[in-house]
Order: structure tokens, then sequence, then C-alpha cells
């Protein structure tokens, strides 16, 4: 009987440790995930030899295309993030949401 309780200890600690094993590694995986999402578009997240391609990307719907490119690499190089999608989404980089022009608009695009 005693035998039986050891073993059925042994089995429940076996147990255990490989579903918190299963479970951190999970949490580990959810954290990555998270901080990459995170990271893709945040200040910083570029390097400044990959302004053009984003603002390319930011400036491709635009009429004013130019002045656009122009302004979007500025940003680009002093902020290191360019927003996702065509227009709007500033908040998700500061630096290039708050930097205004002299009359108080916006500087980036």
């Amino acid at each position: 009987m005693a035998k039986l309780l050891a073993l059925f200890l042994l089995l429940l600690t076996l147990a255990s440790t490989v579903s918190s094993e299963v479970t951190h590694e999970g949490v580990l995986q959810e954290r990555l995930i998270k901080k990459t999402q995170k990271s893709r578009y945040g200040p910083g997240s570029l390097r400044s030899s990959q302004c053009p391609g984003e603002c390319t990307r930011r400036c491709a719907e635009t009429q004013y295309h130019k002045p656009c490119m122009f302004f979007c690499q500025k940003c680009c190089r002093k902020c290191l993030c360019v927003p996702p999608g065509y227009y709007g989404n500033k908040q998700v980089c500061s630096c290039y949401n708050n930097w205004k022009t002299k009359r108080g608009g916006p500087k980036c695009p």
C-alpha cells in the first residue's frame, strides 16, 4: 500500500511539472508575440535604412506623394518609426505624432 501511494505521489508530481513547463512555455511564447507586435510600429522599431520602404508604403495612396515622402522620411529618421496604414494611426508612434510645425500643425504625414 505504501509503494502504491509513493508511486501515485511521484506520478502526480511528474504530471504537475510537465503541466507547469507547458504553461511556462506558452506564457513565454505569448510575451514574445506581444513584444513583436508592439515593437513592430512603436518608437525605435526601425533602422534609418528601412525608412524609404516604410514611407513608400505610408505615402502610396496620397495625391501629394513627393511632400509626403519628404516629410515621412524626415520624421522616420528622427523617430525611427512609421505608423501602420496609409493615414492616421499616429498614436502608435508618439514622436511621429507629436512633432509639430511652427504653426502647430502635424509635421509628419
